[in-house]
């Protein structure tokens, strides 16, 4: 964005998006409704500023060209689509993400924001430590700081009621961990070296002992990425390899829900996992895509229609495997597919699919550019954060 003189009132209005925005990391774990708020007041904020100083030329710019093509077509294929009527002020309501995006790379974290970039930092850092923490009290004393035990199939929960530790863990693990670890590793001195080496294990360690199988391996992704970019990380990475290898060894002594959920159950759902509960999703999701492949279902097209027989069934029409219940349950509905690409392509058809391809592309090539020449450690961190969610 062009550099612009703040009036009093507009850094006021700064101020406090600003503080709007150091409460998202934790409002997002706890109270989703508060952190809802505080993007749609900094959105909205940003889009007054921009109008106001007729400032705009960041729409031109293609991490965010895409992602607006995107929700232009998806509000059209909810017009158009067989969703129903409230489809249509949900998907424009879905602008205020792509804004807020806008918004913290343009304005309150742009060039010149050390302060504001270094106390976002803690707090996801804060955020990664929380979770950390309350993952490993349950582990240890049975409960975490609410009462709540380990959840049923063996998953820890960390400070959440269900087993929603792994995917939060996971997305903050990077941006938190590497700066610390590389930053210890950077010091002269076998003891700096070691407490680098054992801060990244921990955190790798705790990954595992979550239990969540497509986290864990989303985060061991994420370390060969990381070792990949960090050349003083790898001898650091290869030790945590090894140290997770063993853990899952053990893990039948030293955590038996966890062993039975990471490993046995993995092992059984890769076995027959068309039947999956997770491949039944991702069948009905095609199915739905390939019934209506130009303009989708419109939003939440996938939530609408996978109780209907035809996509339980669909080898027929579209050569898929069928849908079959497993234990007399019926498996293959949920309020998403559990994937994005699939989620992409039953709200938006084909072409959704691809603008949603093209999105990501865009930004990982943005958040990779320069990081193959030593990039900094935060810098990777983030890039691993997008590059594993949206993997």
């Amino acid at each position: 964005m062009t550099e612009i003189a703040d009036t009093a009132l507009e850094r006021r209005a700064r101020q406090v998006c600003q503080l709007c925005l150091l409460v998202i990391p934790l409002m997002l774990m706890h109270a989703r409704a508060v952190a809802e708020g505080a993007i749609a007041i900094i959105a909205i904020t940003f889009l007054i500023r921009c109008a106001r100083h007729g400032d705009w030329g960041w729409v031109r710019r293609p991490i965010f060209a895409l992602p607006l093509a995107l929700w232009a077509w998806l509000v059209i294929c909810s017009a158009l689509g067989a969703a129903p009527a409230h489809a249509v002020p949900q998907a424009l309501a879905m602008l205020r993400f792509w804004v807020f995006v806008a918004a913290l790379s343009q304005w309150l974290l742009a060039d010149g924001q050390e302060r504001a970039r270094r106390s976002v930092w803690w707090l996801i850092a804060a955020s990664a430590a929380w979770i950390a923490i309350e993952c490993w009290q349950q582990y240890l004393l049975g409960t975490n700081l609410l009462g709540y035990p380990r959840w049923g199939d063996g998953s820890l929960t960390g400070p959440f009621f269900g087993p929603r530790a792994g995917p939060a863990y996971v997305v903050l693990l990077y941006p938190a961990l590497l700066p610390p670890v590389m930053a210890l590793l950077a010091r002269p001195g076998i003891g700096a070296r070691l407490a680098g080496a054992a801060l990244a294990t921990l955190g790798i360690l705790t990954l595992v002992l979550i239990g969540q199988r497509m986290p864990a391996l989303l985060g061991l992704l994420g370390l060969l990425v990381s070792a990949l970019l960090l050349r003083r990380l790898r001898p650091a990475a290869i030790a945590v390899l090894v140290v997770a290898a063993l853990a899952l060894a053990a893990l039948p002594l030293v955590s038996p829900p966890t062993y039975q959920k990471l490993v046995v159950h993995f092992v059984e759902q890769m076995s027959h996992f068309w039947q999956s509960p997770y491949g039944q999703l991702y069948t009905r999701a095609a199915a739905i895509t390939l019934d209506r492949p130009l303009l989708g279902h419109g939003f939440d097209g996938f939530r609408m229609l996978c109780d209907r027989p035809e996509y339980a069934n669909p080898q027929a029409l579209f050569g898929l495997p069928p849908v079959e219940h497993v234990r007399g349950e019926d498996w293959g509905c949920a309020i998403h597919p559990h994937q994005f690409w699939l989620q992409a392509g039953t709200d938006a058809g084909i072409p959704g699919l691809v603008l949603f391809a093209a999105t990501a592309l865009c930004w990982w090539w943005a958040m990779a550019r320069g990081l193959w020449s030593g990039g900094d450690a935060l810098r990777v961190g983030l890039f691993v954060a997008v590059f594993d969610w949206l993997w």
